[in-house]
């Protein structure tokens, strides 16, 4: 039940996402909440909840009384390095089963486009070539997901689903059907021996930012094949280049980059071994998203504790 004396007040603050979808969601998941838009916020201190995406550092001291922040992403990284992040406020990363499904999806395209040869037959193409390849059974291709959370757990079931003999890493032990678990960073060299496809949605950390680098790439098969959906970076840009020129990677896909929207000079775009899409494997639905915001502002409000908060020592 919320509190009997007033409404609680959201405040949309989701930079360069329109509202309205937001607004019509939220409004039936919980008729009672009153919604504002950035910049009309009214008074800063009616403020109890924000939702975020793409803000400016600082933006949130202009809010004395929140009760709890919003992420619309799955990850929190940028809400982190704000220096002037409020310490005594909970963080709630979104759990969004629609964005669990889009990433599911891109996922299985490309681990399956590089698993049927695809990048071979396209050449052959280019080259007007006739040439069948003898395709592998799925359970003698080895793919590794980094990062077992919601969005990985889900990608690595999917994959497991496919017949793949599929590994996940992550940073405690669990159980997922399937897929054979590696827990902990002492333990990562045994993760990426030998895999023929590796798939990166870890969350960014200060553990983590730099992880796909020459060293992890030099534990692969040679040829081996990389996709990045977790953030930019996670990724040593320059290591990427020389893990193709050796061929100890085939190629990559990369959703995510350290600087967004990739410059259009960046080598990355003309090189043929790389597939680009700009940041789009998995976007958060508000048909999906935005009753489970409801949900935790209901049982915040009413005196319940919320779920899917950020731990900040860990960092998701």
């Amino acid at each position: 039940m919320l509190h009997p004396m007033r409404r609680p007040v959201l405040l949309y603050a989701c930079f360069g996402v329109a509202p309205e979808p937001w607004i019509a969601e939220l409004t039936r998941a919980l008729p009672e909440l009153e919604i504002r838009v950035w910049p009309d916020a009214g008074d800063r201190t009616d403020i109890d909840y924000v939702l975020l995406w793409n803000y400016p550092n600082g933006f949130l001291r202009e809010f004395p009384k929140l009760r709890a922040i919003f992420s619309m992403g799955a990850g929190v990284d940028q809400l982190m390095l704000d220096p002037q992040l409020p310490d005594n406020v909970p963080l709630v990363r979104m759990v969004d089963p629609g964005l669990a499904v889009f990433m599911r999806e891109y996922v299985a395209m490309r681990v399956l486009h590089y698993h049927r040869d695809m990048p071979t037959y396209e050449a052959q193409q280019r080259a007007a070539r006739w040439q069948k390849l003898p395709p592998v059974n799925a359970a003698r291709r080895s793919v590794g997901v980094m990062g077992l959370g919601y969005i990985g757990g889900t990608c690595a079931r999917t994959l497991a689903d496919f017949g793949f003999a599929v590994r996940g890493w992550a940073r405690t032990p669990q159980s997922l059907p399937g897929v054979t678990v590696i827990a902990g960073a002492d333990r990562l060299v045994e993760f990426l021996a030998g895999l023929e496809i590796l798939v990166c949605t870890l969350p960014l950390t200060e553990e983590t930012r730099g992880i796909l680098n020459l060293k992890n790439f030099s534990q692969l098969t040679r040829g081996a094949w990389l996709i990045n959906v977790a953030r930019g970076a996670h990724l040593v840009e320059a290591d990427l280049i020389a893990a193709l020129n050796s061929g100890q990677l085939a190629g990559a896909t990369l959703d995510v980059f350290s600087t967004e929207p990739l410059p259009s000079t960046h080598p990355f775009w003309r090189d043929p071994r790389i597939t680009i899409t700009p940041h789009s494997s998995a976007m958060t639905c508000p048909e999906t998203a935005a009753p489970r915001v409801a949900l935790n502002i209901k049982r915040d409000f009413g005196g319940e504790a919320m779920t899917d908060v950020v731990n900040r020592a860990t960092g998701y």
